[in-house]
């Protein structure tokens, strides 16, 4: 694979704002400038090595998402085209083309806004011990991988280091007031629905996804990433079989690699294998094309 990954960032005379776990990003004063590295983190831990591609998929699906669901919530995105940054960025323009995007600063809100439609990943552990996610009682005698009947929204909070925790309404109310947390579970709910519509013509099944909320003058937000296959389960549509775990587009491809080895998902993290790599950069590719109509290669 001919596509060079980038790893990390170090862009001398900016100010560094945040380094994630797959994001560096930078403070620009009233804007910042988001990149998607082609890092890969699983269980918490980033990975040695990089997936080609993967940055650009994030970026571009973001922003084919942020277009499409303007008309339910504003976004923090001014632009992904950077001959449109500004004069200082230029030359990083390299770095920059095709993975990174020029973004309001907001008041991000401290809950991860979790929506379910399918029944899978910690909500059907949860969910077998339960019978319920995140205080939501659930029907009896649900299988891995079932639909639910309507979207069911389970927020988490926002750790910094480890795990996020699942929390309930009342939670989310305690966090960001309930004034916001009925806006971001009204606003989130929506935004899957319309996102997991449009999937399921091109043939992907969304089945879970999470969303970011921030203020800007007094105004809620969608920013972060929207649906990509870091934030989202993604299922081709042609294999879905419930009653067990579903192949998918994401990095779970990862995960079960990870799972199969005697590592006790500490740091260091192992390096994958060039076939692995290379098959996890092909699903990112296959998600992107299926669901814009446009291929990055």
């Amino acid at each position: 694979m001919d596509e060079a990954v980038l790893l990390n960032t170090d862009f001398k005379g900016l100010k560094l704002y945040k380094r994630g776990k797959v994001r560096d990003v930078y403070d620009l004063g009233s804007q910042l400038l988001i990149i998607s590295t082609d890092r890969i983190s699983c269980f918490d831990v980033v990975l040695p090595c990089g997936i080609p591609y993967k940055g650009k998929v994030l970026t571009g699906l973001s922003c084919f998402w942020f277009s499409f669901i303007k008309d339910i919530i504003p976004h923090h995105l001014i632009t992904a085209d950077i001959n449109q940054y500004p004069a200082q960025l230029k030359k990083y323009k390299e770095q920059l083309a095709g993975r990174s995007m020029l973004v309001a600063k907001t008041r991000p809100l401290a809950v991860e806004c979790v929506v379910r439609g399918y029944l899978s990943g910690s909500g059907w552990k949860e969910y077998q011990k339960e019978q319920s996610i995140c205080g939501i009682k659930l029907p009896p005698g649900l299988r891995e991988s079932d639909k639910l009947d309507r979207p069911i929204f389970t927020p988490s909070t926002k750790e910094d280091k480890g795990h996020d925790i699942n929390i309930d309404q009342k939670g989310a109310e305690n966090l960001v007031g309930k004034d916001n947390a009925d806006k971001i579970k009204k606003t989130s709910i929506m935004l899957y629905e319309k996102a997991r519509d449009y999937a399921l013509t091109r043939g992907i099944i969304i089945a879970d996804t999470k969303f970011e909320f921030g203020v800007d003058n007094d105004k809620i937000i969608l920013i972060d990433e929207a649906l990509t296959p870091d934030s989202s389960r993604f299922w081709p549509q042609d294999q879905y079989q419930p009653g067990r775990p579903q192949p998918s587009f994401d990095k779970q491809f990862v995960r079960d690699y990870l799972e199969s080895l005697n590592w006790d998902k500490q740091p260091p993290a192992p390096g994958l294998p060039e076939e692995i790599v290379e098959k996890t950069t092909q699903k990112y590719l296959e998600a992107y094309k299926k669901l814009t109509g446009r291929s990055l290669q």
